[in-house]
């Protein structure tokens, strides 16, 4: 019986050493910039060592890591695009404006300038959003440190 109680805590460690191996793949993939292998690395922590709970809490931790580097990443090409949105609008409008003024103004024109406003108010959304997923994570992060913080202290 007493061989049955050590063969499984030393299952049990080399479970929760697998898992922790795991979470270190996880954050070296995030570290070299390969958040799609970090992200897999973590759903496979948490398929694999569901019960794993000290694993499971620091891939929590990574994961809000990725995601915020992720909508990081994004806002800046979002941010990009914006810009470029921004210009074609004004130059567009500027000859819309200078053609309407001449009574010269075709219906193709005032599509096209609606269509560029369209595109531009859709990027300004998006870009919107990215902020908001940003500030919510970092709240999050904020409320899972504090947490820890209290944790520590008991």
């Amino acid at each position: 019986m007493m061989a049955g109680v050590l063969m499984l805590g030393a299952c049990g460690d080399n479970t929760k050493k697998e898992a922790e191996q795991l979470l270190g793949e996880a954050r070296s993939h995030f570290e070299q910039g390969d958040l799609k292998a970090a992200r897999a690395d973590i759903d496979s922590l948490r398929r694999t060592y569901p019960n794993i709970v000290e694993a499971r809490k620091g891939a929590l931790k990574l994961h809000q890591e990725i995601e915020l580097k992720a909508a990081q990443d994004e806002l800046l090409r979002t941010d990009s695009l914006l810009q470029q949105a921004n210009v074609e609008l004004e130059t567009l409008q500027k000859q819309v404006d200078e053609h309407k003024n001449a009574l010269k103004a075709t219906p193709e024109e005032l599509t096209l300038l609606t269509r560029t406003r369209i595109r531009r108010d859709s990027i300004r959304t998006q870009a919107e959003t990215l902020g908001a997923k940003i500030r919510y994570i970092h709240q999050k992060q904020k409320e899972a440190s504090a947490t820890d913080n209290t944790e520590d202290h008991r």
